[in-house]
C-alpha cells in the first residue's frame, strides 16, 4: 500500500509542507475514529475536479466498521460523495449528507476542510456513519469533526487565530500524554479553569493537579469505554468524561461540559411538577367537597326529579375530579384514559350500590396518554353513558353486563359502551335530554369526533371517537 506522501505525489499538486501537515493529522485518525465511533478518512483534491483521492483512513476499535477492506488509494467520485467534493471546492464544512462508499454502502458523511497556513483547502476529514444509525448521533459526529479540526489546526499550528473553530466549541477539551502531562488545551478549558481560580497555564501541568474528581490516572487509562461522572465545584455542576486513546502524545482526553444551567432547569421543573400536583390535588378536593354537599342536599329532598338531577350533577363533578386525581399523582398534563375510566367505574358503582353479581362493568382495551382537557371531556361522556345504562338498561332485569372498550388508532381513537340490557327505540330519544345533549356537544365541539347509537332488544351499543 502506498503511503500518504506517495499518494499525494502521484495524484495531487500539494507542497511538501502541506503533505507534512496531512501526515500529522493522519496520526490522530485512530483517536478520532474511537471518539466518534465511526470510520474516518482524509481525502485530497486531484487534478480532476470531480474526483478526490483517499490518502488515509482509520477504523474504530470500539465500534463496528462499515468497511471490509482498505480504501486508501481509491478515488471518491462526486456522484457518490458530494459532501467531500463540495468541501474541497468551497472550504466549508458539510454536515450529515448521504453518500455511497467504494464498497457500495449507503452512509452519512460529515466533512471538515483541512487548510494550510495560507487558508487553502488541502484536504478534507470525513467522518462516516451508517445511514440506519439514529439521528441523535449526528451532534456527536459534528462535535468530533470540530475536535479533529481543532487537533489538526491547533496542535500542529501555533498561530493564535481568533477565527479558529476551537473558539466555538462548547466543551472544555484537555489532552494528556502517556505521562499524564497536559499537551493540549482548548480556549473553553482555559476559561473554565480561570473560573475555578487557576492562575497558571494548563499546558505542561500534571493530571493530578487538573483532575476535578477523585479518579487516578492509572484507573482511567486502558479503559475502552467512556468514563463519565458529575462533579459539583463551587456554584458549578460539571460533567467530566475521559476517553483513552493508545497513543504516546494523545493518550487521554478529558472532556468537561458545564451543565450548571441544565441542572438548574431540572430543579425548576421538579418544583413546577410539585406545584402542579398540589394544584390538581386541591382542585380534586374542592370538586369532591362540592359533590359531598350535593349528596347531603340530595338526601334532604323528597322530590324524586330534583333528587335525580342533584345525583347526576354530583356524578358529573366526580367524573371531572377523576382526571384531577390522576394528575395530582403524576404531576404532568397527561393521563392514562383507561385509568380515568376505571375511576369513573368505581365511583358510579359505589353511587348506584351495585356489585359484580348484579351488574358487571368491564373496562378493557388500550391504555394510552391524552391531555387533561381531552380527558375531562371523555370522562364526562363516559360518565353520562355509563350512568344511563345503570339507570335504564336493566330496569326489568335482575342484572347484566356493561362493557367499555378503548381502542387506540393512528389518527382517531374510539371508546364504546355496550350493555346487554333491554334496549330502546333510538327514534324516540328526546332532544331535551340533558345527558344526551352534553354527550353530543362534547363529542362534536371538544373531541371533534363522531357519535353513534345502535339499540335493540339485545342491548345498546354507543360508540364515539376522538382525534389523538
Amino acid at each position: 500500500m502506498n503511503s500518504l506522501r506517495e499518494l499525494c505525489y502521484m495524484y495531487t499538486n500539494l507542497s511538501d509542507g502541506d503533505i507534512t501537515k496531512l501526515e500529522h493529522i493522519s496520526e490522530v485518525l485512530p483517536f478520532i475514529a474511537n471518539l466518534a465511533e465511526a470510520d474516518v478518512f482524509i481525502d485530497c483534491p486531484t487534478i480532476d475536479t470531480n474526483e478526490a483521492i483517499v490518502v488515509a483512513e482509520a477504523k474504530p476499535s470500539n465500534h463496528y466498521s462499515m468497511y471490509k477492506n482498505s480504501v486508501v488509494g481509491q478515488l471518491a467520485l462526486r456522484e457518490n460523495e458530494p459532501a467531500a467534493l463540495r468541501t474541497l471546492e468551497i472550504g466549508m464544512p458539510t454536515r450529515d449528507l448521504k453518500a455511497l462508499t467504494q464498497e457500495c454502502m449507503n452512509v452519512r458523511q460529515t466533512v471538515e476542510p483541512i487548510k494550510n497556513d495560507n487558508d487553502r483547502t488541502i484536504g478534507v476529514l470525513i467522518i462516516e456513519k451508517d445511514l440506519t444509525e439514529k439521528n441523535s448521533d449526528n451532534k456527536n459526529i459534528e462535535l468530533f469533526a470540530e475536535t479533529s479540526k481543532l487537533l489538526g489546526n491547533k496542535i500542529h499550528n501555533n498561530s493564535n487565530n481568533e477565527g479558529n473553530i476551537t473558539y466555538h466549541i462548547d466543551d472544555a477539551i484537555i489532552i494528556f500524554d502517556e505521562n499524564g502531562v497536559v499537551r493540549f488545551v482548548n480556549p473553553v478549558a482555559e476559561k473554565l479553569y480561570e473560573k475555578l481560580g487557576y492562575r497558571d497555564k494548563l499546558l505542561g501541568m500534571d493530571f493530578d493537579n487538573i483532575s476535578l474528581d477523585n479518579k487516578l490516572l492509572h484507573e482511567i487509562c486502558g479503559k475502552s469505554q467512556f468514563d463519565s461522572s458529575e462533579v459539583n465545584i463551587g456554584n458549578l455542576t460539571l460533567q467530566v468524561k475521559y476517553i483513552f486513546q493508545n497513543s504516546k502524545v494523545l493518550n487521554l482526553v478529558m472532556l468537561i461540559k458545564d451543565i450548571t444551567d441544565m441542572k438548574q432547569k431540572e430543579k425548576e421543573l421538579i418544583l413546577k411538577s410539585v406545584a402542579i400536583k398540589e394544584i390538581h390535588h386541591r382542585v380534586k378536593n374542592n370538586l369532591q367537597t362540592i359533590a359531598s354537599l350535593l349528596r347531603l342536599q340530595s338526601r334532604r329532598i323528597d322530590n324524586t326529579q330534583i333528587k335525580n338531577a342533584l345525583d347526576e350533577s354530583m356524578n358529573r363533578i366526580l367524573s371531572i375530579a377523576a382526571t384531577h386525581e390522576i394528575l395530582a399523582q403524576e404531576g404532568i398534563d397527561e393521563v392514562d384514559i383507561k385509568e380515568v375510566i376505571q375511576q369513573i367505574k368505581y365511583s358510579l358503582s359505589r353511587c348506584f350500590n351495585i356489585g359484580n353479581d348484579k351488574i358487571n362493568i368491564i373496562v378493557e382495551g388500550d391504555g394510552f396518554k391524552i391531555d387533561s382537557d381531552k380527558s375531562t371531556s371523555i370522562a364526562l361522556i363516559v360518565n353520562e353513558l355509563l350512568q344511563n345504562s345503570l339507570k335504564y338498561a336493566f330496569e326489568e332485569r335482575k342484572g347484566g353486563e356493561i362493557n367499555i372498550k378503548i381502542q387506540k388508532g393512528k389518527v382517531y381513537s374510539s371508546i364504546s359502551v355496550v350493555d346487554n340490557g333491554m334496549g330502546f327505540n333510538t327514534d324516540l330519544i328526546s332532544n331535551k335530554s340533558l345527558g344526551l345533549n352534553i354527550v353530543k356537544a362534547l363529542v362534536k365541539d371538544k373531541l371533534h369526533g363522531k357519535f353513534n347509537i345502535v339499540s335493540n332488544c339485545n342491548g345498546t351499543k354507543i360508540l364515539f371517537d376522538f382525534k389523538n
